[in-house]
């Protein structure tokens, strides 16, 4: 559980915060299955608006700990639209505890790129980072060429780097890779976010089928911007090998509940039995805090309010799945008729 130490009980804002950190914990608890040490693994994705940005939008302590009190309810979380400067991602993790770690992409450079970076949290005494980490290359499309070279690549790849690393929980291992999608203008067939999305998961799909891979097991999440389940870009995934939770098929994740913007994916072979059953959803933060109705007690009108609070928490909800990590049984089964295997640790 966070540290809740720095809250000061004595002030308006102080108690308003003790309130809402005990509204998400009732909220969470009800929603979202129990932490387990080697049973399961709960797993999110949430992209949390300009987190680390300044100005007038720039988030309050009050958000610091109710966006830690949701972060904690997860074994791993996969951030997106992380900011240049880390002070709040370091805030971040003093409020969660020591044994939260965090993995943090560079930035992404260019106008597409909004100087982002992407994040893993993780608590550190349920997985272990494995030491690969880095942006997963995705180049253009093969173009023809003359000379030597013959064909070649085109320039332009995604429009942000996605950021992949490789962990262990358990028995399940697996490298996990998150992304923002190029949003651009706001049609619902953008070319450009189709191309990221279908780029991305071609190249983590080819790395899982290569020898020197992390693991053979792949999760892709993050903000793949759609706006329905047939857009392009949805499309583009749907054909691209890669499974969706069925629990999570349909899900909106922005905060008016209106577009299914993010996405939680697997290749993973140790678990592609689970997902048809797997726990999974949307946990919708604004019924909780900063909630309808409350712009007087910040000093904000309605409208200002509305705007405010998705650069406090998010615009976006965190997207969430829980599977099981414990193949001890399906282990044991196979040993029949084997002869004992030499002990590493020996």
């Amino acid at each position: 559980m966070p540290f809740y130490q720095a809250i000061d009980g004595t002030t308006a804002a102080g108690q308003r915060t003790i309130d809402g950190c005990l509204r998400l914990r009732a909220a969470l608890h009800e929603q979202i299955p129990l932490r387990t040490m080697n049973r399961t693994l709960l797993l999110a994705s949430w992209n949390l608006r300009q987190f680390g940005g300044s100005g007038k939008n720039a988030r309050v302590d009050e958000s610091h700990f109710y966006l830690a009190q949701v972060i904690s309810k997860f074994d791993i979380v996969a951030i997106q639209e992380v900011k240049t400067d880390l002070w709040a991602l370091d805030e971040l993790i003093r409020t969660l505890g020591g044994w939260w770690k965090y993995l943090v992409s560079d930035v992404c450079l260019g106008a597409a790129g909004n100087g982002e970076r992407m994040a893993f949290l993780y608590d550190s005494r349920k997985l272990s980072f494995g030491g690969l980490a880095g942006e997963l290359e995705t180049p253009g499309a093969l173009v023809a060429g003359r000379g030597r070279a013959g064909a070649h690549r085109a320039a332009r790849g995604t429009s942000r780097s996605p950021y992949f690393a490789g962990f262990s929980a358990g028995w399940f291992k697996f490298t996990i890779c998150t992304m923002h999608a190029y949003y651009g203008d706001s049609s619902p067939d953008n070319q450009q976010r189709a191309e990221d999305a279908l780029q991305t998961a071609t190249r983590l799909k080819a790395r899982m089928s290569q020898q020197d891979r992390w693991a053979p097991n792949a999760i892709l999440l993050g903000d793949f911007n759609i706006f329905s389940d047939d857009d392009a870009t949805a499309k583009q995934l749907a054909k691209s090998g890669f499974t969706c939770p069925r629990k999570l098929r349909g899900m909106t994740t922005n905060t008016k509940g209106t577009k299914p913007f993010d996405r939680l994916l697997f290749i993973a072979p140790d678990v592609s039995h689970q997902l048809e059953a797997a726990e999974g959803g949307v946990f919708r933060v604004f019924d909780h805090v900063y909630q309808d109705g409350e712009h007087a007690a910040y000093g904000k009108t309605k409208k200002e309010f509305e705007t405010w609070r998705t650069y406090q928490m998010s615009d976006h909800n965190p997207l969430w799945c829980e599977i099981n990590i414990d193949f001890t049984d399906r282990y044991l089964a196979s040993r029949k008729g084997k002869k004992p295997e030499t002990n590493r640790n020996s």
